[in-house]
């Protein structure tokens, strides 16, 4: 049974009116964050991405199998509602943001059922990683950060007979040419978390959109379960990779604003070169990214693709089941 439309139209319809008019504030300084926060810039993409994405897997998606669940649907539904509820009446963006995504997934699996929301897992993975995390977890994360680039900078810089010092997160050094020593503070922008949050969903794009499972207009039906393929657990590394890349990269960026620093001033970290590097460390994190899954790749799996040596007994067979006059008849037309 293939996921059927919702008729009449009008019903979508009023859905979608429905949960913009419930939403209208969270989106619209959900928005506002994505426009003025560096830190989560790339969800300005995030829609289009996930609509590209239904686009080019829509008739996979219509070809699941409908198994709505009003019940669980629907107290997914209210259970986005009153988290809505609760984040306006605490102001907090937070549970405002992530009942969105409650609230979605429920409508999904009141329609359509849940095996819909498993073929909708990246859409919804990549919607998560748009919203912005509380800012308690994000200090938490951003500040330890902060001390390993510093940590590494002033690593690289001994390694070249620099003399620096390092207190917390600000490096103390003397440039050439200078009678006086200056600081150079690895600030919570240069800790790479902004760099992290953007390459882990650039990775996920990366991971689904070059696994062969994924392709446009492939809707045969799996036979074992997902997690248990090739393409998931090739998915899973690249993601994950994305964590130690995102951050030695930005390590090698703040060491070599540190290195230059001594020789040309303290001015570099600021300049043309502090933004010059910062495209930089994406095009050397994207490359490596690409290594990634290249490498991959590059392993052969045991029986994702069916080999000729596996082909001939088949053919073989086939031969070996011909009557006795078919042969026969072979024998002459070879004769």
């Amino acid at each position: 049974m293939s996921v059927p439309t919702i008729k009449p139209l009008w019903r979508g319809v009023v859905i979608v009116l429905a949960v913009a008019f419930a939403y209208f504030r969270v989106l619209a300084k959900l928005s506002h964050d994505w426009w003025t926060d560096e830190n989560y810039s790339h969800g300005l993409l995030i829609p289009f991405i996930i609509g590209y994405i239904l686009w080019v897997q829509r008739e996979k998606l219509i070809s699941e199998r409908s198994e709505p669940s009003v019940l669980f649907g629907g107290a997914l539904v209210l259970f986005g509602l009153v988290g809505v509820w609760a984040g306006i009446a605490g102001a907090e963006l937070f549970t405002q943001r992530i009942s969105l995504v409650i609230l979605l997934a429920g409508i999904v699996i009141y329609f359509w059922g849940a095996r819909l929301v498993k073929s909708l897992a990246v859409p919804f993975a990549l919607l998560l990683l748009a919203i912005p995390i509380p800012a308690i977890i994000f200090n938490k994360i951003a500040f330890p950060l902060q001390l390993f680039a510093s940590r590494c900078a002033v690593w690289s810089m001994r390694m070249l007979d620099i003399p620096v010092l390092r207190q917390g997160n600000v490096i103390e050094l003397m440039p050439l040419n200078s009678a006086t020593t200056k600081k150079l503070e690895v600030v919570e922008a240069c800790s790479g978390i902004r760099s992290l949050m953007t390459l882990i969903t650039l990775a996920l794009v990366f991971a689904y959109f070059t696994d062969p499972s994924n392709r446009p207009g492939k809707t045969e039906q799996q036979t074992s379960p997902r997690w248990k393929s090739y393409g998931f657990w090739r998915s899973v590394i690249i993601v994950v990779s994305a964590v130690p890349i995102a951050i030695l990269t930005n390590a090698m960026r703040v060491s070599g604003t540190g290195v230059l620093a001594h020789y040309y001033g303290t001015k570099v970290a600021d300049g043309f070169f502090h933004a010059f590097s910062g495209w930089v460390v994406y095009i050397v994190a994207f490359l490596l990214l690409f290594a990634v899954g290249w490498t991959l790749d590059r392993i052969p799996v045991l029986g994702s693709r069916p080999s000729e040596s596996k082909e001939r007994p088949g053919i073989t067979f086939a031969a070996q089941s011909l009557s006795p006059t078919t042969r026969v008849a072979e024998s002459e037309a070879n004769d």
